[in-house]
């Protein structure tokens, strides 16, 4: 357990209360991980792991209310309150608010399937009820190996189409092995793209993380043509892509940006532990694979076996073991109002749902909901009735509503 005090924060013991700045936040319990991490490395800073307990006090009413998805990736909400959901061999489909299907689309790219690859993310133009724009990631095959594709189009009116499809950006170079592209796509506040590519996991290309002439293990910050926006904190510099905002990430499967204060939170997988939350800033390293808390999946170090490096951005948590983090969202609804200002993680590996308690850019609690469904939870989305919506592997569609 992570005990700590000083003149402004004290966590105490499990049934006691969690104190932040004479403020009492939460009601604290014994931290929920209790596996033996896979390295037995120092955390940077008290609370950076096994933060305590919470227990979430609202009634919440937990329903499938589609089973027959298949293999879904992404689900983003409709105006009108439903949903479009990719499926990873390559269709979209679109459902009512309370998961029936509406409309099956085809005629999308093709796309290699096998490994983490297929159709991936899927995000809503801000203008959608205007323009019907979307923006879709998947693996698109090339003559050599694999590579991220970004891609936008049209959808048509009656939801069975994605019209004038036009790749917009292409993460190089592309690579022979089928893990870890990344792909989640969020809008700023300024209407440009935020999207993560992931490292491609192999021995031989990971390095290219910490390389500004390479598009992998970054996160981009694009036009919504697929250029680099203007200004980046590397526009300019002799042999680096001026479309990274961000570099260092392995595979940052989560991206969202935190409504109540407008940064962008990213997570991303370890190797064998050390999954991450990460608080991106224009112009950082993340450090991987210099810096990892988190060790080969021989067991091996990696790299030198260092978790701290000046020039390298810490975590703002991390996990070990792995939990796997497929997806975050940020919950911003005063329907459940205990949670409003939570992230929320999709524990792919973990099969749960991890719900982290914010204060001040810090995570200060964490529960886990929906153990024991021997689930994959691939994302999640709050939906428009202020309940959580999140696919999973086998084909699901939870909700999580309050009673």
């Amino acid at each position: 357990m992570n005990l700590f005090n000083n003149k402004t924060s004290k966590f105490l013991l499990a049934g006691c209360l969690l104190n932040i700045g004479g403020i009492t936040l939460v009601s604290a319990q014994n931290p929920v991980e209790t596996g033996e991490p896979s390295a037995d490395y120092k955390p940077a800073f008290a609370g950076q792991t096994r933060i305590a307990g919470v227990k979430t006090k609202t009634p919440l009413n937990i329903s499938i209310i589609n089973d027959k998805l298949e293999r879904p990736w992404a689900i983003s909400v409709m105006p009108d309150g439903g949903f479009l959901i990719t499926q990873k061999e390559g269709t979209m489909v679109t459902l009512s608010s309370d998961g029936k299907l509406k409309s099956k689309i085809v005629g999308l790219p093709k796309v290699d399937d096998s490994g983490q690859g297929g159709l991936l993310d899927v995000t809503l133009d801000p203008n959608f009820a205007k323009n019907r724009m979307v923006y879709y990631a998947y693996s698109e095959p090339q003559t050599k190996g694999v590579l991220l594709a970004i891609a936008k189009g049209k959808l048509s009116a009656n939801e069975t189409a994605i019209e004038n499809q036009t790749i917009i950006y292409r993460a190089t170079p592309s690579y022979g092995g089928k893990l870890q592209y990344g792909s989640r796509i969020v809008f700023d506040k300024n209407g440009n793209l935020f999207v993560s590519t992931g490292e491609r996991s192999g021995s031989d290309i990971r390095i290219q993380a910490q390389y500004l002439n390479s598009s992998l293990g970054k996160i981009l910050h694009l036009t919504t043509d697929g250029k680099p926006v203007a200004g980046g904190p590397f526009a300019g510099k002799a042999d680096a892509r001026p479309e990274i905002y961000a570099y260092g990430l392995r595979n940052p499967d989560g991206l969202a940006i935190n409504p109540q204060t407008g940064d962008l939170w990213e997570a991303e997988f370890g190797p064998k532990g050390g999954d991450e939350v990460n608080i991106i800033k224009p112009g950082k390293n993340y450090g991987w694979p210099i810096i990892t808390y988190g060790t080969e999946y021989s067991g091996k170090k990696v790299g030198d076996g260092i978790q701290q490096k000046e020039g390298m951005e810490q975590p703002i948590y991390f996990w070990n073991p792995s939990i796997s983090p497929g997806s975050i969202a940020f919950y911003n609804s005063n329907v459940i109002a205990e949670w409003k200002g939570d992230l929320f993680v999709g524990a792919l590996s973990g099969s749960h749902i991890i719900r982290l308690v914010i204060k001040d850019n810090k995570v200060v609690g964490e529960e886990r909901l929906l153990e024991g469904k021997g689930e994959r939870f691939r994302d999640m989305v709050e939906g428009k009735d202020g309940a959580f919506y999140s696919v999973t592997d086998n084909g699901k569609l939870y909700k999580i509503a309050k009673k």
